[in-house]
């Protein structure tokens, strides 16, 4: 059993001392293959990260009264990540591609590829063995960065081509978490990445984010099909519970006996965003918890965002306060491409072809008011 606990500035591993060394921000610790990369700024805040899953494990940041709490849920536990009987994707890298594939199949240029199913006859973020469930290779990046890198194989989960993917992490003193992807191939197939981290801005394990106000500038969403995968059309916000383009609560209508919001559990959507392809990120989101002042922003390049409102934590699952996860007890803020895109033609492209460049970026902003 491998444990992250921060004592004095150093990293104990159930009772042995992790190895561990720093560079300018970062501090990394070693045991079995597995790192623990420690970011910190100037302004106080603390980012950690883990190479299994190339997975954001703790974000520490300021209230308005300068008091410091985690806003992400996750596990002090590697054990935890990789044995856990349920798969919430705590904090972790998708891929190869972000939300469902209906029925795991998809045809590129006449051949239809299968792929694992693992979530009602579906594909699921990346299969059974997606991007959170490998080891990456990782390295300091600068001061406040770190690089994890994969190479993805031919036939992995059923997708086509020889993938290289990358992922730089970077804290700034601006209290900004910037996430870069990266991605190229031998072989034209599927990418469609992101990260699952689930914020509450009180505090992970601080019960649930009905109070929390969203604001999405988003007039469109993807509507879910009984089976949960895109229909393929897109349904306007504008007069239901999906309108967060004014500021509201998330618990306002979250059990508004709305058609989607039943299939969903809650929010469990893709928002659209009327800007396609930013070449730099673009504010698109912003969530304010009121007792405690603390803000996240989200800024993109992502064609659009999934909102997932943690609809099936249940309590049985406990986390770093050891205080239970519960249902809607965190946000997740998915930026990505469409999902289930290379399934229907009206959707933006989500095909890598030999000689293309995937590129993506998200800053996620935390501040206070």
């Amino acid at each position: 059993m491998v444990k992250y606990i921060w004592i004095a500035g150093l990293i104990s591993m159930a009772g042995l001392l992790w190895g561990c060394s720093s560079t300018g921000g970062v501090v990394v610790s070693d045991s079995d293959g597995f790192q623990l990369y420690t970011l910190k700024n100037k302004a106080g805040a603390t980012v950690k990260l883990t190479n299994y899953g190339a997975r954001i494990t703790s974000v520490v940041v300021p209230d308005r009264d300068g008091k410091l709490a985690d806003v992400v849920l996750g596990y002090d536990e590697v054990d935890d990540y990789i044995n856990a009987s349920k798969r919430p994707y705590f904090g972790a890298t998708l891929g190869r591609s972000a939300g469902r594939i209906s029925k795991g199949r998809f045809t590129i240029d006449g051949r239809e590829y299968t792929l694992a199913t693992n979530n009602g006859g579906n594909h699921l973020h990346g299969g059974m063995v997606g991007f959170d469930k490998v080891v990456w290779d990782a390295e300091i990046a600068g001061p406040h960065a770190v690089k994890m890198s994969h190479l993805s194989p031919d036939g992995e989960e059923g997708y086509p081509g020889n993938l290289q993917v990358t992922v730089i992490f970077t804290l700034t003193n601006a209290n900004e978490l910037r996430i870069d992807y990266h991605a190229v191939t031998d072989q034209t197939t599927l990418v469609n990445l992101s990260n699952h981290s689930y914020f509450n801005l009180k505090g992970e394990g601080m019960g649930d984010i009905l109070e929390h106000e969203l604001t999405i500038l988003a007039k469109q969403i993807v509507p879910l099909t009984d089976n949960k995968v895109p229909s393929g059309q897109l349904l306007p916000v504008s007069g239901t519970p999906f309108d967060f383009t004014a500021v509201k609560p998330i618990g306002r209508d979250i059990e508004a006996r709305h058609e989607q919001l039943v299939l969903g559990k809650g929010y469990d959507h893709h928002f659209v965003f009327d800007e396609q392809s930013a070449s730099e990120p673009l504010r698109l989101a912003e969530v304010y918890e009121p007792v405690s002042g603390r803000v996240l922003e989200v800024r993109t390049t992502a064609p659009g965002m999934q909102l997932y409102t943690a609809n099936f934590l249940d309590g049985s699952l406990t986390g770093k306060s050891g205080k239970p996860y519960v249902k809607w007890g965190a946000l997740c803020l998915e930026t990505q491409g469409y999902p289930d895109s290379v399934n229907h033609e009206a959707f933006p492209n989500s095909i890598l072809s030999p000689g293309e460049v995937y590129e993506s970026t998200t800053v996620y902003k935390f501040s206070v008011r």
